[in-house]
């Protein structure tokens, strides 16, 4: 078919879809890129995507789909590492709304689902009844149950509760042809077969298969000892000694087959509590050597983890000090165990550590939660880490999850190894060790044709190995075109025809997502790193100093582990978290990013409109920076998209990138005139004088203009003079433009607390700024002259080697962070400043005896909202000790971002997903919170939201004041603007 003739086909069926489907339905370019990647190395451009409403929308599809003769995906989360979620299909989209748990039946132990459902909401709905559902893989808190039946998921607890082959009831499925159909276990076939229609040739046809190729199944697909075989089709099922079971069958089909509809799970008995066993060996080797005497301590699960992941964790996250608190060694086993009670659990991890002990491995146990959920966070996050090596080389999934019998799995290991060094690969690899499963990403050169020629070989080459061994290609993740090509290398001919011969007796005309499983593509075909025609050059405005000075390869950091996805848990994606639409995740974005670098369905690089677009609701909170395992980072690249997508057309840059960008220099202006901040004030109060200054500056009409502070920091403060006494410890207080401007009291709550301590606090003599506001909008030129000559005012004090220390935490972090960004990693002021740069509660935490001496007046409790900011570039650890020492009772708030976001919450058309975030967490607590409670807020746009949101009279108060407050260093009443008086000490 012709391109032409594709195009107008694709717009009749879309034109159709609409037509009777109630769901979206979405043929657009941004939706198709967003749609044409899962977390595989494959690229396939969907012909539509559909997101049915209910269970009609999706019969709808299915018979729209085939009077058209186009080919079917149904999806999930799309977190699949092997390809078999993404193709040249129309894709049903079962995520955005069918996703609900529907019945727990605890007696039976079983759960009725539809298949959109996440797998921790499913957990959680269990979780009262002392239930949950075996299978975890680690992307638990956003994969959904079909697509890990598709994918017969399993996860760190097989060794307990076993794959979720192992785990499903029944499924509600609906062919290619429209035959829909509940399946399950069948003991009389024969009864079966005399069904009417469709439904009884299916069994005949079934039944014809297993009597003819029965031996090999036997032979092939039960082989004693296998515990993590996924390749291939369970046709093992079909067999009379596994109760002819037709869903268990279809589980592990990989969408090739049917359309689940719904699915009856079974449920497991979760122990009440656990404790997990840490074992550190000389390597990885002799870890996996240790684990069959360990199963027969019945754990919950073995998983494992070598030395290369930790150095890909200290490379990508250096503050991060988590694997410190692993046992000595190069090679861990994670074992836990569960109990009754914690004595129970504890027990028997520590006698599981006693026996290993005796065989020299290191021991640690551990029973308490949060310590536990800090070790695991290693684990899990693994997959992402590791796609990036200490020296900055991408690493690629591929050869991702091939699992032998666990009672030769160290051997494999070793000659594995020898494998990757024979092809002059190198990979670092954790994985599920108690099945004898291995998770790897292999620094494979994926850019170069003679690259690809090495990726193949190895592929061949490690599919050979493991067959030697006697196991699978894929022992969680499936086959997808990543390894569907190498399953004639483990399997006969014989099964081979049997596999497609099973796929044939339900999609006789092969809709269902073809080219994975039987009639594969080449795993070397179709690779979404060795696509297109950059449409960008190589300059860049920011350094990238973390991805070789590329956009593009930064743009190649979004891998699909879809973390930014999940709806609990850290702090991104805000705007996704509300709209919960792909285009507002971090990885939607990455995703158009990456199509307009590659320059296939965005042709139009930086002026692309599809992807400004995509972008605009990308709240710059750095929150991807920190939470994205593979450290994407979202508000350097719209910074530097915005940059050059305006670049030479200052003209059509919105209003707010002049009002709000500029934001520093209309305030110098308060500075300079005495007298202008309240005739400010009052014209701000003037509703029409209001209206038409946002309108002028294109600020939501919602907002209120925060009011200025009568007298700014410096007529605050006065001369403040800088070496005044050689003696003391000198501190430079860096007076951010929103302190000074607005809330400078909190700046000399700041200086009584570090004077207190014996600090001599010192001020620029000439205005400073971080340039953030510039960098933001994407005014990266402007931001790097005002850093610059920032960095000439600070030259002394940097000379000097003094701390900068930083009130605002969105300006702290651009100096840690963004000045280094703008100038390059070659400068040397701006390095120096990066390094110089704290935080007030760094300061403080090195004084916590003295601070929890010198207590006058205990802190009461808190609420604390931390910013986004501060949050990922330096973490609140230190805050919560000086919190503790000044005796305040705090609740650190856990629902991300307050939505504001510096100019964001401002701009037109931003206010209703700006204050949707600060209800999803914040304005609840802070409603909730007693007038007795303070409501801690250090960054400015956070205590904002709260003071135009809040009816109930909370004012938000910064660390320092609570820290001058306790202290007894506030001698008297202080406002810092007009009308809004902070509490009396």
């Amino acid at each position: 078919m012709t391109t032409m003739r594709r195009s107008s086909s694709d717009a009749l069926l879309a034109e159709e879809l609409r037509s009777v489907v109630r769901g979206r339905v979405r043929f657009d370019t941004s939706s198709r890129a967003m749609w044409s990647a899962d977390g595989s190395n494959y690229r396939h451009v969907p012909i539509g995507v559909v997101q049915p409403v209910d269970l009609d929308d999706v019969e709808a599809t299915v018979d729209i789909a085939r009077r058209y003769e186009v080919p079917l995906l149904p999806r999930g989360a799309s977190t699949s590492i092997g390809g078999q979620a993404v193709n040249e299909a129309l894709v049903v989209d079962f995520s955005r709304h069918l996703d609900r748990v529907l019945e727990i039946d605890p007696e039976a132990r079983t759960a009725r689902v539809q298949p959109g459902v996440v797998l921790d909401d499913l957990r959680d709905a269990a979780r009262p009844y002392g239930l949950t559902f075996g299978p975890d893989p680690s992307t638990h808190n956003r994969c959904t149950l079909g697509g890990m039946i598709a994918n017969n998921a399993c996860g760190s607890h097989s060794v307990a509760w076993g794959k979720t082959v192992d785990n499903v009831r029944e499924l509600d499925v609906l062919l290619a042809d429209g035959t829909r159909m509940t399946v399950g276990r069948t003991p009389d076939l024969a009864a079966a077969a005399r069904r009417p229609g469709r439904e009884g040739a299916i069994y005949r046809e079934l039944t014809a298969l297993r009597d003819r190729l029965g031996t090999t199944i036997r032979t092939e697909l039960d082989a004693p000892g296998m515990t993590r075989r996924v390749s291939g089709y369970n046709l093992e099922q079909l067999l009379d000694e596994h109760g002819v079971d037709l869903a268990r069958a279809l589980v592990g089909t990989e969408g090739t087959c049917a359309t689940i509809m719904g699915a009856t799970v079974e449920l497991v008995e979760s122990p009440p509590v656990r404790a997990l066993c840490v074992l550190g060996f000389p390597d990885a080797y002799i870890a996996a050597d240790h684990v069959m005497p360990i199963r027969e301590h019945a754990p919950l699960t073995i998983e494992g983890m070598d030395v290369g992941v930790i150095g890909a964790l200290r490379a990508s996250r250096p503050d991060d000090r988590t694997h410190e608190q692993l046992p000595e060694g190069k090679g861990w086993l994670y074992v836990e165990t569960g109990g009754a009670d914690r004595a129970e659990a504890e027990a028997k991890a520590e006698a599981i550590g006693r026996e290993m002990a005796r065989y020299g491995a290191s021991v640690k146990v551990v029973a308490d939660p949060g310590a536990m959920r800090a070790l695991w966070k290693i684990r899990e996050d693994g997959s992402g880490i590791v796609t990036r090596s200490p020296g900055g080389g991408e690493a690629w999934p591929g050869w991702e999850d091939a699992a032998v019998p666990p009672a030769v799995f160290g051997a494999y290991l070793r000659e594995f190894d020898a494998l990757l060094g024979r092809h002059g690969r190198r990979g670092a690899y954790y994985g599920h060790f108690g099945d004898g499963c291995l998770h790897v990403r292999i620094d494979f050169d994926l850019l170069t044709r003679a690259g690809l020629a090495n990726f193949r070989a190895f592929m061949l080459d490690a599919a050979d190995l493991v067959a030697a061994h006697g196991g699978s290609v894929s022992g969680e993740h499936g086959d997808g075109q990543a390894r569907a090509e190498l399953l004639e290398r483990t399997f006969s001919p014989t099964m081979i025809e049997a596999f497609g011969a099973f796929k044939a007796v339900w999609d006789p005309e092969g809709r269902m997502n073809p080219g994975r499983v039987v009639e594969p593509r080449r795993l070397d075909d179709d690779l979404k790193v060795f696509v297109g025609t950059p449409t960008i050059g190589p300059r860049t405005e920011l350094a990238f100093a973390h991805d070789g000075g590329s956009f593009t390869t930064a743009t190649r950091r979004c891998i699909g582990v879809a973390k930014c996805i999940s709806d609990t848990g850290g702090y991104m994606c805000p705007s996704y978290r509300v709209t919960g639409e792909e285009a507002h995740s971090t990885r939607g974005r990455a995703r158009m990013l990456f199509e307009m670098a590659s320059g296939q369905l965005v042709p139009d690089g930086w002026r692309s409109t599809e992807v400004r677009d995509a972008l605009d609701l990308c709240l710059s909170c750095k929150a991807c920076q920190r939470d994205c395992p593979v450290g994407v980072d979202m508000a350097t690249y719209k910074a530097e998209f915005l940059s050059r997508h305006y670049e030479g057309r200052a003209r059509q840059r919105p209003r707010s990138h002049w009002s709000m960008g500029y934001l520093p220099r209309w305030l110098r202006l308060a500075d300079a005139v005495p007298g202008l901040p309240r005739l400010a004030n009052a014209l701000a109060r003037r509703p029409a004088l209001a209206a038409i200054a946002k309108r002028l500056g294109g600020i939501a009409p919602q907002r209120d203009i925060p009011p200025l502070a009568p007298r700014p920091l410096r007529r605050l403060v006065g001369p403040h003079p800088a070496r005044a006494d050689s003696s003391k410890p000198r501190l430079l207080l860096w007076p951010d433009t929103f302190t000074s401007a607005f809330d400078p009291e909190l700046a000399l709550d700041a200086i009584a607390v570090l004077e207190h301590l014996g600090y001599h606090v010192e001020l620029p003599t000439q205005g400073v700024c971080c340039g953030l506001t510039w960098h933001t909008t994407g005014q990266l030129d402007t931001a790097r002259a005002v850093v610059r000559r920032s960095l000439e005012v600070l030259k002394p004090w940097l000379d000097d080697g003094v701390a900068v220390v930083g009130l605002e935490p969105s300006c702290t972090a651009a100096l840690r962070q963004d000045v280094v960004e703008l100038l390059g990693a070659d400068d040397e002021d701006a390095r120096r400043l990066a390094a110089s740069t704290r935080t007030l509660a760094e300061v403080l935490a090195k004084h916590l005896d003295e601070i929890r001496d010198g207590v006058v007046a205990p802190g009461g409790r808190a609420i604390a909202q931390v910013h986004c900011h501060q949050y990922a570039a330096m973490g609140y650890d230190d805050d919560r000790a000086v919190l503790g020492a000044l005796g305040v009772e705090t609740e650190v708030l856990d629902a991300g971002c307050c939505g504001l976001a510096g100019n964001f919450g401002f701009e037109q058309g931003h206010y209703e997903v700006s204050t949707a975030c600060a209800e999803r967490g914040l304005m609840p607590a802070v409603r909730a919170a007693d007038a007795d409670t303070a409501v801690l807020a250090d960054g400015f746009s956070c205590r904002t939201q709260i003071r135009q949101l809040d009816e109930t009279g909370h004012e938000p108060v910064h660390l320092a004041h609570l820290a001058a407050t306790a202290l007894g260093l506030r001698s008297g009443e202080r406002t810092s603007v007009p009308g809004r008086a902070l509490p009396r000490p």
